[in-house]
C-alpha cells in the first residue's frame, strides 16, 4: 500500500479520535503499535506521536489544534527517521562521540525512571495537608504581597561576612542605599547593584519571613555561604491569594517537596550502601558537603543571589 500525506493524516486523525475516545473508557486502549506511517522500512506509531503529544501542553487546546498538532508531530518524526537512516548507513551510530551521547542517554532516562519510581510511591498531599501549609505561611497566602526592592549585592569573596556587618552599621547609622554604595566603592569592595519587583512565592521561605516584617523604606541584609545581599524595600502592595485558588497549586508543591526529599533520602542510602572509591585526581579533594544532599540537579550557569531563589512549584 502507497501511504499519500492524505492517508497519513487519516491514519492519524482516526488514532487521536480512539485515544480520546479512551480517556473516557479506561478499558478501551487503542493498539500501542498502530502504525500512522512507514518510512522506507521503518514504520512510526500512533504511539510514537502520543508520547510526544504527552509532554506538550495542550491545556486549553480546541480539537482542531490537538489534530493539528499531532500531523506536525508526525512530520517531524518523519524528517527525524529520515535522518536517523542517513547516520546508521554513514555508521556515524559507531562513532565514539555518538556513541558516548547513547550511552549518556540511556543513563539518564534510567535514572529518572528510577526516581520517578521512588516520586509515585509516595501518599499525594490531601486537601487538608495544603491547608495546614497555606494556614502556617501567610506571607504566600493571605499577607502576600509584591515588593518593589533595591539590591547591593556582594558576589562570593573572602571577609563577605565582614562587609555584610559593615552594611548593617551603614544601615544603623542611617545611610541610603546609594551612599552604601559609595562606601563599598570607595573601599574597592566589588558588587552588583540593581532594582526588581517581585511577587513572594519568588523569594525563598527563609528569606521571605525575614523580608515579611520589613515595612515600606527599610532595609535588611541577607547573608548566604561567603556573600551577602542589601535588600531595601522601595515600596510594596498587598495582594492575597485566596485559600481557592491557591489550595491546586500548593498540593502540587507539597507533592514535589515530598519527591524531592525521598529522592534525597533513597540517593544518600544508596551511597552509604555502595562502596563508592575516588580514583587519580579526585581520591585526594573532599566531595562538595551539598553532593549528598542534593544529588539530582545539575549546577546553575550563574550563582542567582539570595532573593532570586523562589518557592519552586508556587510560581
Amino acid at each position: 500500500m502507497t501511504f499519500t500525506p492524505r492517508l497519513c493524516l487519516t491514519l492519524t486523525l482516526t488514532a487521536l479520535a480512539l485515544s480520546l475516545a479512551a480517556c473516557g473508557n479506561k478499558d478501551e486502549k487503542p493498539a500501542a503499535t498502530q502504525v500512522a506511517v512507514k518510512v522506507g522500512s521503518e514504520e512510526i506509531s500512533v504511539h510514537q506521536i502520543n508520547q510526544v503529544l504527552q509532554r506538550t501542553n495542550t491545556a486549553g487546546a480546541t480539537p482542531e489544534a490537538v489534530k493539528n498538532l499531532s500531523r506536525e508531530v508526525l512530520e517531524k518524526l518523519i524528517d527525524q527517521q529520515l535522518a536517523v537512516d542517513q547516520a546508521t548507513e554513514s555508521k556515524l551510530h559507531r562513532s565514539p562521540e555518538v556513541v558516548a551521547q547513547i550511552e549518556a542517554a540511556r543513563r539518564d532516562i534510567l535514572a529518572r525512571a528510577y526516581l520517578q519510581k521512588v516520586a509515585a510511591g509516595l501518599p499525594k498531599p490531601t486537601p487538608e495537608d495544603a491547608k495546614t501549609y497555606i494556614t502556617e505561611h501567610p506571607q504566600l497566602f493571605a499577607e502576600r504581597r509584591i515588593y518593589n526592592l533595591q539590591e547591593i549585592v556582594l558576589p562570593p569573596r573572602a571577609g563577605a561576612d565582614a562587609v555584610a556587618n559593615q552594611m548593617r552599621s551603614l544601615l544603623a547609622a542611617g545611610k541610603s542605599m546609594e551612599e552604601i554604595a559609595t562606601t563599598l566603592k570607595t573601599q574597592g569592595v566589588a558588587f552588583n547593584a540593581g532594582s526588581a519587583t517581585r511577587s513572594a512565592e519568588q523569594i525563598p521561605l527563609e528569606v521571605l519571613a525575614k523580608l515579611h516584617t520589613v515595612k515600606d523604606g527599610q532595609s535588611l541584609v541577607i547573608e548566604a555561604p561567603r556573600s551577602a545581599t542589601l535588600v531595601h524595600v522601595v515600596s510594596s502592595q498587598l495582594s492575597p491569594v485566596t485559600e481557592a485558588a491557591a489550595l491546586p497549586r500548593v498540593e502540587q508543591f507539597l507533592a514535589n517537596q515530598r519527591a524531592n526529599e525521598a529522592i534525597a533520602a533513597d540517593i544518600k542510602r544508596l551511597r552509604s550502601a555502595t562502596t563508592i572509591t575516588y580514583m587519580g585526581e579526585f581520591a585526594n579533594t573532599p566531595a562538595p558537603a551539598s553532593s549528598e544532599q542534593n544529588p539530582a540537579p545539575a549546577p546553575a550557569a550563574s550563582e542567582p543571589t539570595a532573593i532570586d531563589k523562589g518557592v519552586a512549584g508556587l510560581k
